[in-house]
């Protein structure tokens, strides 16, 4: 359970650096919504800010406490942050980056933009990755009153990402093998892409 249930009274509550807001508005079509880091969904901010490079608008909200960073956890269906609503509402679609529990290196991949959702799920598989829907259903992102369906065309895209697939597209380059970060940005501007033709 959320410890807050509201941005108004998250604010009112904890101390002004316990979080920080970044919102840069591309004034692109598709922006990044939510995406929250630093020990309340470590990895989610590195890999939002990778795919959002100069192309997409991008919100962010970060958790900067010592510690109790998971008490600034607010539900998207309740997150109600000004300026990150007001990104979102001049964005037609918005795209959550959201961690979730998992060992195994998997995309759960959710949302009411069908058409989008299925050119993601192809690019990110040719990418080499793992494509899922979570079982639970307050994790697939088709609440109508999540907070990044308030785009102009009402639809949304949400990935909730295994702490595990995280840990391993932020972590530093090494022998790995496998999908890598790069593959993972340009899965997703591919997939956009091919939807704005």
């Amino acid at each position: 359970m959320d410890r807050y249930k509201s941005f108004k009274e998250l604010a009112s509550s904890e101390e002004p650096n316990a979080f920080g807001i970044v919102a840069v508005d591309q004034h692109s079509v598709y922006m990044r919504c939510r995406s929250t880091r630093r020990k309340i969904e470590p990895g989610t901010s590195e890999l939002a800010r990778a795919v959002a490079g100069e192309l997409f608008s991008l919100y962010l909200f970060e958790g900067r406490k010592s510690a109790g960073n998971s008490d600034l956890h607010i539900t998207s269906t309740n997150f109600d942050e000004p300026s990150g609503l007001s990104l979102v509402g001049g964005s037609d679609v918005a795209i959550a980056m959201r961690g979730c529990q998992g060992s195994d290196e998997v995309i759960y991949l959710g949302g009411k933009h069908r058409v989008l959702t299925d050119k993601l799920a192809k690019t990110f598989k040719r990418g080499g990755f793992v494509i899922d829907v979570h079982r639970n259903p307050m994790l697939q992102g088709t609440d109508r009153r999540n907070s990044c369906n308030r785009g102009r065309s009402g639809m949304w895209i949400q990935f909730e990402l295994t702490r595990a697939l995280r840990d391993w597209l932020t972590s530093a380059p090494r022998e790995k093998t496998g999908s890598t970060l790069s593959d993972f940005v340009d899965a997703i501007r591919e997939a956009v892409s091919e939807i704005e033709k």
